[in-house]
């Protein structure tokens, strides 16, 4: 698989809003559909290792390009990455409490698309509401399916938020449905925010992450990993391609033998925030 990447000046981007058909605004390269594809192809789990170990390089890159919400970014997503998941375990039955939605919400707007009437709604929510519906979604686990539709029931939550939720819980049977992480699987292009995209996107993931499981020593992938890699690629190829220089796709698409080994269940978190130079 070739992956190449096109400047502004290659190709005009057609924009969704109708305000603004065209979007060249952008001054950093453009990623191909091939270019995008190019990691969830990859079955070199040294390849998924050095791009997860990349993941807050990418966070401080996608931060300073955020400008003066650059800190909050970062502050929400050591957050959300770090400190949620250590919250949540910690309690005797899994579940989140109304500040702690109202902060996830708040972290996905401002790591993705900005929508306040979600942070409304989200606020909206009552206190006993929130921690009786995250605590018995965390109780239907492994049926990811089941938990989603349980959490799509408070205000402001849809399938991608949801399993944000449960991502941060239960980071070995969930992945979040971040639109990079979607949009670099090409069955699944275009983003549809549905109970059923969500499934195939997590079938797709839990795929890898036996993939890469079945061939890495380790045995330590778990599809919320597998996601963050799959967003800091397509992230870093779009506004720091520098950042992944050192990593060659194109030889090491197919090349992998499998370990023996037994599948290790984990919650491993990424690895923490190093500072950039």
């Amino acid at each position: 698989m070739n992956c190449m990447l096109l400047t502004v000046s290659d190709v005009l981007l057609r924009s969704p809003h109708p305000d603004m058909p065209f979007l060249l605004s952008y001054k950093w390269p453009l990623v191909t559909m091939s270019e995008a594809e190019c990691l969830y192809s990859c079955e070199d789990p040294a390849m998924w290792r050095g791009i997860y170990g990349k993941y807050w390089a990418v966070v401080e890159a996608k931060s300073a390009v955020k400008g003066k919400t650059s800190g909050k970014l970062l502050e929400l997503e050591k957050w959300y990455q770090e400190e949620l998941p250590v919250v949540i375990s910690a309690r005797t039955e899994p579940s989140l409490t109304h500040p702690e939605l109202v902060k996830l919400m708040e972290w996905k707007l401002t790591r993705g698309k900005f929508r306040p009437r979600l942070q409304k709604l989200v606020a909206s929510n009552t206190e006993q509401a929130v921690l009786s519906c995250t605590k018995k979604a965390f109780s239907l686990l492994p049926n990811v399916q089941s938990a989603i539709v349980e959490l799509s029931t408070l205000k402001g939550l849809g399938p991608a938020t949801a399993s944000a939720v449960l991502a941060a819980g239960a980071p070995g049977e969930a992945a979040f449905m971040a639109d990079e992480a979607v949009e670099s699987i090409a069955d699944l292009r275009p983003v549809q925010y549905t109970a059923k995209h969500y499934s195939l996107f997590l079938q797709k993931i839990l795929h890898k992450t036996d993939q890469l499981n079945k061939v890495d020593s380790e045995q330590d992938w778990t599809p919320h990993k597998v996601e963050l890699c799959l967003w800091a690629w397509a992230v870093a190829s779009q506004i720091q391609p520098s950042l992944l220089e050192k990593f060659s796709l194109n030889n090491a698409t197919h090349k992998t033998k499998e370990k023996p080994g037994k599948r290790k269940e984990t919650n491993e978190q990424p690895s923490k925030r190093q500072k950039t130079h």
